[in-house]
């Protein structure tokens, strides 16, 4: 486990949430992981049942080929050789390396090793923008930990809607976040404590010192351990395996499917992306993958996306009108305490179909699958207008977007 020297236990914070509640004590890193650990053994077990109803046989371990179709697992009991008529490789990803950090000191960590730390630190450097930096980053915030966010990209999560990400920002910033964008990080070395520090230089010569370095550099395929080159395949530089429409390698009875394949690499997409692949092994039928799938943005407050965003729409020259409805006009967001949610519809000016759909705030990422839906099925702008969602939930906030973008297309 790692520490971070003593903490103030049971002292008052003000922290931020989506709901506007702040919990009066600090937690600790103990009781926030042992619920994590809880779910993770739910959810490990769930999974084992599954695949056991299903007649599917667990061989705990490391495999890697020994041929196209042959793989040994091995284990701490030894080894296992087995053959198999089509092989489906779904390793996910690892944090990605990184030469400008050192290795070994307990105050440098990356986001697989988030779960190892023993005490809650009170100022944490986060190097990285993207989706798991900003993730981690408002999470510690909302914790009471003193947060600072380095990049050398100017925009953090810059797929996201402008106005989402202004959102964003400024809650992050109202949570105490720092952001250091455009800055790069030179070095990092530690000092000595008690408690051990790193100090993080950056290149403009700016100075930050943390108990705790969070290292989001973004994430490699977990392959270079397969021995895929017995298998007739390679992985690029980031350790991705490449496959077709129906996620065939280049190996025709070898699947990938997940993170290892690169984007979208979302928890969601990857297990339909499993799916079609064992319909495809197995001669069964299958659709291909839905052209539309949402985005989730795990953060505090929690985004979610599906379709388009404004500066694609204006590069493609697709004539547009956007409606917004914000949380603290809707009933149920009053009754949530969120002041500061929002969801954003696009629709077509001249079709009037739904092309993108922007949410944050409370519930954003199950908030978006109503949009996704009237997508799918080529829907729009009429559909918002014409029906009726319970009263008072934030599905109201599609009929007040709506009424938004009608507005401005009837003007």
């Amino acid at each position: 486990m790692l520490s971070f020297g003593s903490q103030r236990r049971g002292i008052a914070y003000q922290a931020v949430s989506a709901g506007g509640l702040a919990p009066e004590v600090r937690p600790t890193a103990e009781a926030l992981l042992a619920r994590v650990g809880a779910i993770v053994r739910t959810e490990a077990r769930v999974q084992q049942d599954q695949l056991h109803r299903n007649g599917a046989e667990i061989i705990p371990g490391t495999a890697s080929f020994m041929g196209p179709h042959g793989i040994v697992v091995r284990s701490p009991q030894g080894q296992r050789e087995i053959t198999a008529e089509n092989v489906l490789i779904a390793v996910g990803t690892r944090p990605s390396p990184s030469l400008d950090m050192p290795d070994g000191l307990p105050c440098i960590i990356d986001s697989d090793e988030v779960l190892r730390i023993s005490e809650l630190p009170r100022s944490m450097v986060v190097v990285g923008c993207g989706v798991i930096g900003v993730e981690y980053a408002s999470m510690f915030a909302a914790l009471g930990v003193k947060v600072t966010v380095v990049d050398d990209r100017e925009r953090p999560l810059e797929t996201l809607d402008g106005e989402i990400l202004v959102e964003l920002v400024h809650y992050m910033r109202d949570a105490a976040v720092t952001f250091r964008l455009g800055e790069k990080v030179a070095r990092v070395e530690p000092r000595e404590g008690p408690p051990l520090e790193a100090v993080v230089h950056l290149a403009s010569g700016k100075r930050l010192v943390a108990d705790l370095v969070l290292v989001c550099a973004g994430r490699v395929g977990a392959s270079d351990s397969l021995d895929l080159a017995r298998a007739g395949l390679s992985a690029d530089a980031r350790g991705c395996i490449k496959v077709g429409a129906d996620f065939r390698t280049e190996v025709p009875h070898i699947f990938a499917a997940g993170d290892v394949i690169g984007f979208p690499s979302l928890a969601a997409t990857s297990s339909e992306q499993g799916r079609l692949a064992a319909c495809a092994a197995f001669g069964r039928p299958a659709g291909p993958m839905a052209e539309h799938f949402p985005f989730g943005i795990y953060s505090v407050p929690e985004i979610s996306m599906v379709g388009q965003t404004e500066r694609e729409l204006t590069h493609d020259r697709v004539p547009y009108e956007a409606g917004i409805a914000r949380c603290r006009e809707i009933a149920r967001g009053q009754i949530l305490g969120d002041d500061s949610g929002m969801l954003k519809l696009i629709f077509h000016a001249e079709s009037r179909a739904l092309l993108g759909v922007h949410a944050i705030g409370s519930g954003a990422t199950e908030l978006v699958h109503i949009g996704q839906a009237v997508i799918a099925l080529g829907g729009g702008i009429d559909y918002f207008l014409g029906t009726v969602f319970n009263y008072p939930t934030l599905a109201e906030c599609y009929k007040v977007a709506a009424l938004d973008a009608w507005n401005k297309m009837t003007m």
